[in-house]
């Protein structure tokens, strides 16, 4: 809370920025799926009605819980799962769900089908640069460190007026106590973290590094104002110096971008990677074998989420079936909401859009409608997730626009009543308020109801061309009458 000013007394430039930053802090973005924390499985994998999100779908979320349970075990690789459903039956949401089940140590890659059209690069590179940022390596390697709490840090600056400062830093453990040196680099990294005595401190011997643990409980009572971001940690136990293991964890495709010559480290936050070489990726593959068999490393295959798959073409699709194949390969999921279409790049129709080839590699998942208690529950919801109080009335004919139009035209509705309600300066939103919004905003049915009925007034319209062509066509026919009938009343005369 803001503390009580003096009257008279001006706004300082301290109290704005507080105001700034307090106000920044509460925005938050909703997206479509920033409710789901889950795919909602109980321990023996069986889905809940309603959990972490998640509503419905019983069968295709415990599929997949099945198949979640496998990439934590890492006993499955280079497998491909398909969601199929039609629109709106929650096939993202489903993978949503996984990336959340899976946390942050296994890495999860999601795209669009139709961003690889839209790259600077060729379709396939963009390929295998989503294969091998979906691969995790994980790295092990032993440093040695020095921690402890600091007791005294003295630093001693020459009375010549140079620069160079020279110290000493005092560290102990509950067992043992002692003094090292400090040169510059090292009193600078202390006084950037903002080291004091009392602190617990690990410091990496190999590259300086210094990490601040938190603060010792022996000093808690030190000083009485003490901010909730402090956090208080136990005195270390033994020795001070220390051999521990550190694990990283990185992608295939960071170590192909750090290690090709024309882009280097800095291409990781310009994002613009271009190409890499395919003779890089090789080095770098024989080198993680070599870490592999030495046990310095472990492969993490991670997941590959690929949605909108039908946009992708007959080449991607090639490529997908020999990548599939490949020892360092993630899972593969796929979405699709198309029936039996044709194969982008060719003329001839598959199931989903698909070549059959690469459908049989895959394990398909199907989605189904939701029922009108489903579509009740993933509306209450969303609600909530947007902060928006609705009656029971309204959430009941919100419910009945869901089933007869689609579900997500009837959680754009949430929002755009919630204004209308404010609006009116109500509290929660009314039937009046959804009705308002629904006869300002069409649906695809009466969108498409409409266009039928006044066809013939807009441009380019495929009815109208139709019904022209019939017109030149009973002309030519009735031309081609006279001109028969004529060549008669010749024959006669």
């Amino acid at each position: 809370p803001h503390l009580p000013r003096r009257p008279g007394r001006s706004a300082t430039m301290s109290d704005v920025k507080m105001a700034e930053v307090k106000d920044m802090t509460r925005i938050e973005r909703i997206g479509a799926h920033s409710h789901i924390r889950g795919l909602g499985l109980d321990d023996s994998l069986e889905a809940r009605a309603n959990s972490q999100g998640l509503v419905g779908q019983l069968q295709a979320r415990k599929a997949a819980g099945v198949i979640l349970e496998m990439i934590k075990q890492g006993k499955i690789a280079g497998r491909a799962i398909l969601l199929a459903g039609q629109p709106g039956t929650g096939k993202t949401a489903i993978a949503m769900g996984m990336a959340q089940a899976l946390g942050e140590d296994t890495p999860f890659t999601s795209l669009a089908a139709s961003e690889l059209f839209s790259m600077e690069m060729s379709k396939t590179e963009a390929l295998t640069q989503a294969f091998r940022r979906s691969i995790g390596v994980r790295i092990k390697e032993e440093a040695e460190i020095i921690e402890g709490e600091v007791v005294e840090i003295q630093i001693e600056r020459p009375t010549d007026g140079s620069a160079n400062k020279t110290g000493k830093i005092t560290m102990k453990t509950t067992d043992m106590e002692a003094v090292y040196d400090l040169g510059q680099k090292m009193i600078e990294a202390l006084s950037k973290e903002k080291i004091t005595a009392g602190d617990v401190i690990t410091i990496d011997k190999a590259s300086g590094r210094i990490t601040k643990l938190g603060r010792s409980f022996t000093r808690s009572h030190d000083y009485d104002a003490m901010g909730p971001m402090t956090r208080f940690v136990q005195c270390p136990e033994d020795e001070l110096e220390k051999r521990k293991e550190v694990v990283h964890t990185v992608s295939l495709h960071e170590i192909d971008v750090i290690n090709s010559r024309s882009h280097g480290f800095l291409a990781l936050f310009a994002g613009d990677t271009g190409e890499i070489k395919p003779e890089i990726r090789e080095q770098i593959d024989t080198k993680v074998s070599e870490w592999r068999s030495e046990g310095k490393a472990d492969i993490v295959p991670g997941v590959l989420f690929i949605d909108e798959v039908h946009m992708l073409d007959i080449e991607c699709y090639s490529f997908l079936n020999r990548a599939l194949e490949n020892e360092l390969s993630p899972i593969l999921i796929l979405a699709t909401n198309r029936g039996i279409t044709n194969i982008r790049g060719t003329s001839y129709k598959s199931p989903h859009g698909i070549p059959l080839d690469l459908l049989d590699r895959l394990l398909i998942i199907p989605t189904k409608p939701y029922s009108k208690k489903e579509v009740s529950q993933i509306l209450t919801i969303r609600c909530e997730e947007e902060d928006v109080e609705i009656t029971d009335k309204a959430r009941e004919l919100l419910t009945k626009i869901g089933m007869s139009t689609s579900l997500r035209y009837a959680i754009h509705m949430i929002t755009i009543a919630n204004l209308v309600a404010i609006k009116r300066r109500a509290t929660m939103v009314d039937v009046a308020d959804i009705k308002r919004v629904y006869g300002l905003f069409d649906d695809v049915k009466r969108s498409a109801d409409y266009l039928r009925t006044y066809e013939q007034h807009y441009m380019f319209s495929e009815g109208v061309d139709n019904d022209e062509d019939e017109d030149d066509e009973e002309e030519e026919a009735q031309g081609k009458e006279k001109k028969k009938r004529s060549a008669r009343m010749r024959v006669e005369k």
